[in-house]
This record gives structure tokens, C-alpha cells and sequence, in this order.
């Protein structure tokens, strides 16, 4: 019984429509991220006196919104839906830019935190299109339906600096304020977007028979330990070099466009790749995928290191962008394994909890090592760490092989 109830709502045509609706909502519900990332360090350094060392905090309070938004945003699409419940997600970002605008209008750089930390409880709601996705699409199709959802934000990858780009002026002489506003008619389109997607909700325990394990037991599996600490590694150190790289290209006197213009191949580089993460995750495994953008996002910080002309930044974001890929999709892939359908809501605030957690103390540090140790620091630290998460992937695979032999 428990079995047929638990995959009775698995049907990959079902799928792949909710993946395409999904990745249309990623395109413009995700467009917040690269428009705070973008904007939040320049709007903080614009808003700060002498001491610019908390440049970077709006950024940061948008990841931190994040990380405090996964779990009532599972919770309450565990009782309302998951339509529903993005809808409100992308209310949340149109508030959020409204705040954000009226706090640079006005010089109150909390306001301008305040308001990218909404941002970042409405970009929670998007964190969660990913597995949405994959709800009711089998083992076989979940790694592809993950990809197409991040596929959507190749259009991001245009959208949100491309709106920077435009409306940064907007509201001038006040830099800035235009892009944070233009969040609104993102949200608009996205809750559009949204009323396509239709997923059934998870079956309950009373109703399948099945045994809810708790949240400790689930997350002590190695398996789950090694996916999450992957998934911490990548967001993490894209996110600390990211924030730090256009301050960093200012600084090396480039222009403001042409910082946004670093970001757009960043984001574009993050998602393009989508399209066939999934099928290498089919033929080569999820461990090696992920190993794979580990190595990427090592390449990325020495060609930051070897210098700072423009082709430099360029180059280094975009090795960066499909580092995080490979890596993230291959962690979020990995996580799914580790938890029955009745645990889902619980196990992926968990998995998100934890990667945005760990994010935001990324994003802060950033601003704070680049000011003070400046941006070779900021690259340097992408080796220890990259290091930690490929040994746990060896100790994963070779504790997975033993256990078969077993």
C-alpha cells in the first residue's frame, strides 16, 4: 500500500509541462537575484560614508531572507499548494523592491536592507522551483526536470542585469533606486506565469501508511551530509566571489556597465548549461558531475588570480557560473535520493536552510575580506574549501561501493 500511494502521483508528462511553466517562472521570478546582486553592493557602497566595509550587506540580508524564508515556505505550500504559495513568494519580491527603492530615495541604507531581505524571502519561494519539479516526475526524469527549471534562467541571465541596465537611472539623480523598483512588474509576470503550474499535493502519512522518519535520522545519512555540504561549497563560494566581483571591477576602474555586463555572462553561465547538466548526471553519475564543477570553480578563482583586465573578470564569472552549475544541480540531484515523498517539504527546507544559511555569512564576508585583504583574498579562499567537498565526494563514493560489495 504504501508503495502505490507514495508514487501515485508520479507521471513525467505531468512533469515536463510543470518544468517548462516552472523554468518561465525562474526566468522572471528569478530576475530579482541578479538585480540585487548587481546593485545591492553598489547601491550599499553609493549609500555608505568612508567605511564601506558593510557594503555588501544588502546583499547579504537578501541571502539571509532566503535562508529564513525556506522554511515557512514549505511549510505553508505544504498547506496551501505549491501555486499558491509562489504567488505569494512573488508578492514578497514586489514589496521587497518597493522598500528597497524608497531606501535609497531616501538615504536609509536599513531600508535598502530591509527590502532586499524580502527580496530574498520571495527568492526562497523560487529556491523551491527546483524540486517542485521534480514532485511528480520519476527517478529516471528527476535530474532532467531539475535542469529545465534552471535552464530558465538563461533568461535571467539577460533579464535582471538588463533591467539594471535601464532603469538604474530611472529615478535619477538617485542611482540605483529604478532597478529595485522594476521588481514589481517581475512579479507580476511571474504570478502570471504561475497560474499554469498544477501538482498534486503529497500524499500524507495517515493516508499512505508510511512511517515519517524525523528530520535527524534523514539528514545523519552520508549521503544527505555529503549532498548538502556539495550544494553549501557551491553557493557558497560563487556567492562569495559574485558579491565581491563587481566592487572588485569598480575598484580596478571599469565601468558600472560594464560590472552588470560581467554579472549577465555570470547568470547566463550559471543556467545555460542546464540543458544537458541533467542527461551527464544520467550518463555519468551525480558525484562526478558534481566533482566536476568543483574543479570549475577552482579554474575560476586562478584565472581571477593571473589578473584584473576586463577579459579576466569576464572569463573568471563565467567558469564560476558553470562551477555552480554542475555542482548545485548535482547536489540538489543527490539530496532527492535521500528522502520518501511524505518527507519532502521538511527535508528540502532542511537542504535549503542550510545552503542559504551558510550563503549568507559568504555574501557578508565578502564585502568584509575584500576591503580588508582585498580581491585575491577572496579568491584564494575558493581552494580549502573546494578541497574539503571533493575529499567527502571520494569518502562518499568509495563508502556507496564498499557497502554494494557488502
Amino acid at each position: 500500500m504504501t508503495n502505490t500511494t507514495a508514487t501515485a502521483h508520479i507521471d513525467d508528462a505531468l512533469a515536463r509541462r510543470n518544468a517548462l511553466v516552472l523554468a518561465a517562472a525562474q526566468a522572471f521570478g528569478g530576475a530579482s537575484a541578479p538585480i540585487v546582486i548587481g546593485t545591492g553592493g553598489l547601491a550599499g557602497w553609493f549609500l555608505l560614508g568612508d567605511d564601506k566595509s558593510l557594503s555588501t550587506l544588502p546583499v547579504t540580508t537578501f541571502v539571509v531572507g532566503m535562508a529564513l524564508g525556506t522554511v515557512p515556505a514549505a511549510m505553508l505550500m505544504h498547506r496551501i499548494g505549491r501555486r499558491l504559495g509562489f504567488q505569494i513568494g512573488a508578492l514578497s519580491t514586489m514589496a521587497g523592491g518597493i522598500i528597497a527603492a524608497y531606501g535609497v530615495l531616501t538615504g536609509t541604507f536599513w531600508l535598502l536592507c530591509l527590502g532586499t531581505g524580502f527580496s530574498g524571502v520571495g527568492n526562497a519561494f523560487v529556491q523551491q522551483y527546483r524540486f517542485a519539479a521534480a514532485d511528480t516526475a520519476s527517478a529516471g526524469f528527476r535530474p532532467k526536470a531539475i535542469s529545465w527549471v534552471l535552464a530558465g534562467g538563461v533568461v535571467t541571465g539577460v533579464v535582471g542585469p538588463q533591467v539594471v541596465i535601464f532603469s538604474k537611472d530611472l529615478l535619477a539623480p538617485i542611482p540605483f533606486a529604478g532597478a529595485f523598483l522594476a521588481q514589481v512588474g517581475l512579479g507580476l509576470t511571474t504570478i502570471v506565469i504561475l497560474s499554469f503550474l498544477r501538482i498534486p499535493r503529497p500524499p500524507r502519512a495517515e493516508v499512505t501508511g508510511a512511517e515519517i522518519r524525523p528530520v535527524h535520522q534523514v539528514a545523519a545519512q552520508p549521503k544527505f551530509v555529503v549532498a548538502v555540504l556539495c550544494g553549501i561549497v557551491s553557493y557558497g563560494l560563487m556567492s562569495l566571489v559574485m558579491t565581491a566581483s563587481p566592487l572588485a571591477m569598480i575598484d580596478c576602474d571599469l565601468t558600472e556597465t560594464q560590472a552588470m555586463l560581467g554579472i549577465q555572462w555570470h547568470v547566463i553561465a550559471m543556467f545555460a548549461p542546464s540543458f544537458f547538466t541533467g542527461t551527464l548526471i544520467a550518463r555519468y553519475g551525480k558525484e562526478p558531475v558534481i566533482a566536476a564543477g568543483l574543479f570549475l570553480l577552482v579554474a575560476s578563482s586562478l584565472v581571477a588570480l593571473s589578473g584584473i583586465t576586463l577579459a579576466h573578470f569576464w572569463f573568471a564569472l563565467v567558469l564560476l557560473g558553470v562551477g555552480w552549475n554542475f555542482g548545485f544541480i548535482g547536489a540538489t540531484s543527490l539530496v532527492a535520493d535521500t528522502y520518501r515523498p511524505e518527507e519532502r517539504g521538511r527535508m528540502q527546507a532542511t537542504n535549503d536552510f542550510l545552503i542559504f544559511g551558510f550563503q549568507a555569512l559568504a555574501s557578508l564576508g565578502s564585502g568584509m575580506v575584500l576591503a580588508v585583504w582585498g580581491w585575491e583574498a577572496v579568491n584564494f579562499i575558493v581552494f580549502p574549501f573546494s578541497a574539503l567537498a571533493l575529499a567527502m565526494l571520494i569518502w562518499l563514493r568509495r563508502t556507496s561501493r564498499g557497502q554494494v560489495a557488502a
